[in-house]
């Protein structure tokens, strides 16, 4: 299967990760609708975040700052790509936003999302947030509404599968620099190295 390293996986384990590649392609060649791919999107992602056992430990380590992502598969047809984000106690993104859906897994510890509202070109928090923990999936997209900030809230390491509507190193998001202002960026897949081919 194109797209991602094979020999970082045991091959009982990269039989989990390949049921789901193989399932989310299936359903995102054949939904009209992204509510459609949320949806049972959201259902494939429980079923890949139920046990990290799947996860090769290079993808459960961080080493930065803040947290750091590693790249698991890019769909040769771009419609959809697969990032691990590792998470240390108290790190958190900016506050930014998506352009295509998203599906967001915690496979281990906790992560807690606060959402803003962007009002005169500030980011206002709106006094929502909702934490998620291991085995839970929640989506973001456009349409749903989604500038928010996602922090680790533990003193351990959470780690989160992430599914975008596309191979986001090409997509132009938005997020709020220091000087609390607009910027635009493109999400990066690796705080390090591909792990592809």
């Amino acid at each position: 299967m194109a797209g991602f390293n094979k020999e970082l996986f045991m091959e009982d384990k990269f039989d989990t990760l390949s049921k789901f590649i193989t399932n989310m392609t299936i359903l995102v060649g054949r939904a009209q609708k992204e509510s459609e791919i949320i949806a049972d999107g959201k259902t494939l992602l429980e079923s890949l975040v139920s046990d990290i056992r799947w996860l090769p430990h290079e993808f459960s380590c961080y080493k930065f700052k803040s947290y750091s992502q590693h790249l698991i598969y890019l769909d040769p047809n771009e419609r959809f790509s697969i990032v691990c984000f590792v998470w240390g106690a108290g790190q958190e993104t900016s506050v930014h936003n998506h352009t295509v859906w998203g599906l967001v897994g915690v496979i281990k510890g906790e992560e807690l999302c606060d959402e803003f509202e962007i009002i005169d070109g500030f980011p206002i928090y709106t006094g929502r947030s909702h934490k998620m923990t291991a085995g839970q999936v929640e989506a973001v997209s456009p349409t749903i509404g989604d500038w928010h900030r996602v922090s680790n809230p533990t003193n351990d390491i959470s780690i989160s599968i992430h599914v975008y509507g596309a191979n986001i190193g090409t997509i132009v998001r938005k997020q709020i620099d220091n000087n609390q202002s607009i910027e635009e960026f493109i999400s990066g897949y690796s705080s390090e190295r591909l792990f592809i081919f």
